[in-house]
């Protein structure tokens, strides 16, 4: 990190103390996995999710890049529908001094921009988010497979990840040529054959009341939304990581909080990075969004 002062600090600080995790251990594992979690971010907008002291403490959400920002750091101004078009200059986590940086600010986990700065109209993947509603994780590894088996069908590849929390996160990417408005289109356009064909297992009901089953989630398909990166670690009890996994590992049992930093570190010497589809070539859904759909 030549040129790169970042001065760490409060380094004993215990942040997960039911499984003894200090913030060393955070940026340990940060700067370990670095080398495949920057490729996942860079050049994408990040929002500043702050912690003042501690995981699971008094946090704020920062837009616009602060004034400790170090000017090594780029940033990319982006018009706001929240503040009317004004601009937000947004950082580029584009390097693992930046990353290591952010950390020491208050970030503990990760949130990006579903498209690139540099055309942030055009996503490069389409978001499926699964999350449970009074239904055991189980559920949601049944409706993900059965998401998999549709864009199979399609011919289209995916990958899946734990989010950390209770759900999964399945992307397909795409080419840089549809906007968030046709991802999003298609998104619901599975979703709604899923509800139909899933027998109650999925829903897209988006009442919270009125809600049960594996809620997909389409609406994170957006300009400007946030979404949790790859090899992120979460703000939770033990001090889970959003991890990419085979899909043959979505089983009835499969655990996602066994996804500790210690335990992605030995899988990714073993397996390397499962997320890697989504740094190449993207996938054509014209057909599909014409409502060509195989038969």
């Amino acid at each position: 990190m030549e040129g790169r002062d970042v001065e760490l600090t409060h380094l004993d600080r215990v942040f997960w103390p039911e499984v003894g995790l200090t913030k060393r251990d955070l940026l340990a594992f940060y700067a370990w996995i670095a080398p495949l979690l920057i490729p996942h971010v860079r050049d994408r907008p990040f929002t500043i999710k702050r912690h003042y002291t501690v995981p699971r403490g008094p946090f704020v959400w920062e837009k616009d890049a602060p004034p400790e920002l170090p000017p090594w750091i780029p940033v990319s101004p982006q018009p706001a529908k929240s503040r009317r078009g004004a601009l937000v200059r947004y950082p580029l986590v584009n390097e693992p001094a930046a990353l290591l940086w952010m950390v020491e600010y208050g970030c503990i986990d990760l949130h990006v921009w579903p498209s690139h700065a540099d055309r942030p109209d055009r996503p490069t993947y389409v978001l499926f988010d699964l999350d449970p509603s009074s239904v055991p994780f189980s559920d949601v590894v049944r409706a993900a497979l059965l998401l998999r088996d549709a864009l199979e069908a399609m011919r289209l590849e995916a990958v899946v990840r734990t989010t950390g929390g209770e759900g999964l996160h399945v992307h397909v990417p795409v080419e840089r040529r549809y906007t968030h408005d046709e991802t999003r289109r298609f998104a619901e356009l599975v979703t709604g054959a899923l509800v139909r064909a899933s027998d109650g297992l999925i829903t897209a009901e988006r009442a919270v009341e009125r809600r049960h089953g594996v809620y997909i989630d389409t609406k994170m398909n957006g300009h400007g939304q946030q979404i949790v990166s790859a090899y992120s670690v979460r703000p939770l009890p033990g001090a889970p990581v959003a991890t990419p996994l085979r899909w043959d590992e979505l089983t009835e049992d499969l655990e996602p909080r066994a996804f500790t930093m210690k335990a992605v570190r030995e899988r990714v010497e073993r397996e390397g990075d499962l997320a890697a589809r989504l740094l190449h070539r993207g996938q054509r859904i014209d057909a599909l969004l014409r409502g060509d759909w195989p038969t």
